[in-house]
């Protein structure tokens, strides 16, 4: 049985009223989720996200 991955926004300090929560089979796949929802949801850029915020965000992603 293989595991899936997931994220929720409102795990994400400062974002804890936002309902986005993705998941997927793959953790690149969740990360390409999680890029789109920033975009589409909260108009951020994540091209411009730095190390330290990558880095906090990839804590924020678990097993499904």
């Amino acid at each position: 049985m293989s595991t899936a991955y997931s994220y929720a926004c409102k795990d994400c300090e400062g974002m804890e009223s936002c309902p986005g929560k993705v998941v997927a089979a793959t953790i690149d796949e969740v990360w390409k989720l999680m890029e789109l929802h920033a975009v589409i949801a909260h108009g951020e850029d994540p091209g411009a996200w730095d190390d330290e915020t990558r880095g906090y965000l990839k804590t924020l992603i678990r097993p499904a």
